[in-house]
């Protein structure tokens, strides 16, 4: 992504790699990221506890890797910083699903 023109932290760059995943998107959110996750408990946190948004989660397995990072690039291409900050979006091999959050 960061040869996409984005700028990418891995969260054990910044001492984050035992956190939990509250903590994970409370940092991208006060921070003002997007979160990138192949953790389906993110869904969770966004829709049931309403913890925020601006996720992708990549459901990925290791023979459709490749698949599933071309479709996150077109959607990165596809919807703004904005867009995406305020969606959960689900990034599979054979495209992608965009939701908000009611809250």
């Amino acid at each position: 992504m960061s040869g996409l023109g984005h700028d990418v932290i891995p969260v054990a760059q910044i001492g984050l790699a035992q956190a939990t995943d509250e903590d994970l998107l409370k940092t991208a959110h006060d921070q003002n990221r997007i979160f990138v996750t192949r953790d389906r408990d993110f869904g969770n946190l966004v829709f049931v506890k309403g913890l925020g948004a601006g996720v992708l989660y990549l459901r990925i397995l290791p023979s459709t890797q490749n698949s599933v990072h071309g479709e996150l690039e077109r959607v990165l291409k596809t919807y703004s910083e904005d867009e995406l900050k305020n969606a959960f979006v689900v990034i599979e091999a054979g495209g992608h699903r965009f939701r908000k959050p009611l809250n």
